[in-house]
């Protein structure tokens, strides 16, 4: 796999490349009717699910909170309150979550997101030498290792997948 600095132009592959952290782009042919992104971009790249990770944006206590989880599990909502110092977490409405990421539900990237929030990605990554999150838009995976993922988002780590 080719590691690359130059991106596809997304907010997030430009936050990488600022940062100087290494990263491949992995494009693959969106299919609108697919039921999971996640489990789609695993498939469609020829990746082990558990190594691929979906951004999902919750709000912990009225407080949106990122939460990144492999595509095959769902994210425990009391688990990812519970690492953001908070006692109630529901999922976000798509469109709040849009308008703050910068992003379109099914290519929401952790990285490089209009305004930084708080980020917990789930335990599992450190199992693995590379993950692969959304690379901002639908169709886009980045490959990055996990340190550099939490790195970059600013994110603690916890089990927050079930």
């Amino acid at each position: 796999m080719a590691k690359s600095r130059q991106g596809a132009g997304t907010p997030a592959t430009v936050a990488l490349t600022k940062a100087k952290i290494e990263f491949s782009t992995h494009a693959y042919d969106h299919d609108p009717a697919a039921k999971s992104y996640g489990l789609e971009a695993a498939e469609a790249l020829g990746l082990e699910s558990e190594q691929v990770f979906k951004t999902l944006l919750v709000e912990v206590d009225g407080k949106l909170t990122v939460g990144v989880v492999p595509v095959d599990k769902q994210l425990d909502l009391k688990a990812i309150a519970a690492a953001a110092g908070g006692k109630k977490a529901v999922m976000a409405d798509p469109a709040a979550a849009e308008r703050t990421t910068g992003y379109v539900v099914g290519g929401i990237s952790p990285i490089g997101q209009k305004r930084p929030l708080p980020t917990v990605v789930d335990r599992t990554a450190a199992d693995h030498t590379t993950v692969y999150v959304s690379g901002g838009r639908r169709g886009l995976d980045i490959g990055l290792s996990p340190a550099d993922l939490i790195t970059v988002t600013n994110a603690r780590t916890a089990a927050i997948a079930r």
